[in-house]
């Protein structure tokens, strides 16, 4: 695994310590880091502060610019319709992600021409999802 994914794993690993989904999220162009963030969206009460769309708001800031053409997105969880959508607004072409989502099932290939690469997920990223839903049904 890369470390730019590494570096998603552990702002997964904030999200999951703050009591959020444990998503993290990575845009990287011309091999440098332009954004990282994290799931907000328990602790923020705001249905939109995603990962993704955290790390597309920062790296848009970063470049001045919504065209993230030459970019690519590391994320922890396959991304969502929502975030889907906004991935592909923003013309990023590559995303790489460890784990399939149950919102990511049906993504509709028609929203974006972005390419989706899923690569081996690693155990530690596995348990902290699995973690953070067992702890949720004990509530």
């Amino acid at each position: 695994m890369n470390d730019f994914m590494n570096i998603a794993i552990k702002e997964a690993e904030i999200a999951y310590n703050e009591g959020n989904v444990p998503v993290g999220a990575v845009i990287v162009k011309d091999n440098e880091i332009i954004a990282s963030s994290h799931n907000k969206k328990n602790t923020s009460n705001v249905s939109v502060y995603h990962a993704e769309i955290l790390c597309i708001i920062e790296a848009c800031k970063s470049l001045k610019s919504w065209h993230l053409d030459d970019c690519t997105m590391y994320v922890t969880l396959k991304p969502c319709k929502m975030c889907n959508a906004a991935i592909g607004e923003s013309r990023i072409k590559n995303v790489f992600y460890l784990l399939n989502s149950n919102y990511s099932e049906n993504l509709d290939k028609n929203i974006s021409n972005v390419k989706y690469t899923k690569i081996d997920c690693d155990t530690k990223y596995f348990s902290l999802v699995s973690d953070f839903f067992k702890e949720l049904r004990n509530l």
